[in-house]
Formats: structure tokens, C-alpha cells, sequence
């Protein structure tokens, strides 16, 4: 698995996974302003807390403005995206396992 590795998602954001534990694991992303994380859901609750950086999330289409130093809860299943406002860092923590994000880290082999 590339774990600790850090993966280019597009020209504005990029991700590295942290080791994870048994139930919990963390991912951090690095935005550049005006870099997106696309509108999904899944049924993994999720805490995210801002390293650096202002960010706007949608959040079952309710708008949260993020400043560095807070932290947001999303809960499981719920519909959110988020948007940077200016060049950022977020902490993502998620339980259980992301499986899909660590399997598609497995698939993809070597990372940048």
C-alpha cells in the first residue's frame, strides 16, 4: 500500500494517508486555493479539522465557513464538499477504515 505517500488528486489538491489503526484513520489534504473536494457521502462518520487556511463546506447543503484551528463534524451518510478559500491544510479523521480510499491506495501502487 503507498500509505504515508503523498497522491496528487488534481492540479489544486493533494492527499497522503496516514498509517491507520484498527477502526480509525486520518488523512491529510493539502489544498491550493480554489481546490475542491467534489460533493459525496458515505457512511464513515468523519471529523475533519483545519491545519492552515479557510475553507467553505457544504454540508447536507447547509454552508460552514472552516478557519484554521476549528474542527467540523460530518456525520455518516450525510452529503458534503468542500471548496478552499484560500491555499490550505485539512486533517481528516475517519471511522471505521475508508476501505475505499485504502484500496484504491493499494491499486494504485506507487504514489507521488
Amino acid at each position: 500500500m503507498a500509505i504515508g505517500k503523498w497522491e496528487e488528486v488534481d492540479q489544486l489538491v493533494k492527499r497522503k494517508i496516514h498509517p491507520p489503526g484498527d477502526q480509525v484513520m486520518m488523512m491529510e489534504v493539502q489544498f491550493q486555493k480554489g481546490g475542491i473536494g467534489q460533493e459525496h457521502s458515505h457512511p464513515h462518520e468523519q471529523l475533519t479539522y483545519c491545519l492552515k487556511g479557510v475553507f467553505e463546506f457544504k454540508v447536507d447543503y447547509n454552508t460552514i465557513v472552516l478557519n484554521e484551528g476549528e474542527t467540523l463534524h460530518i456525520p455518516s451518510n450525510a452529503v458534503h464538499s468542500v471548496v478552499a478559500l484560500e491555499d490550505g491544510i485539512l486533517l481528516d479523521t475517519f471511522t471505521p477504515l475508508r476501505k475505499d480510499l485504502l484500496n484504491s491506495e493499494q491499486s494504485k501502487g506507487e504514489t507521488k
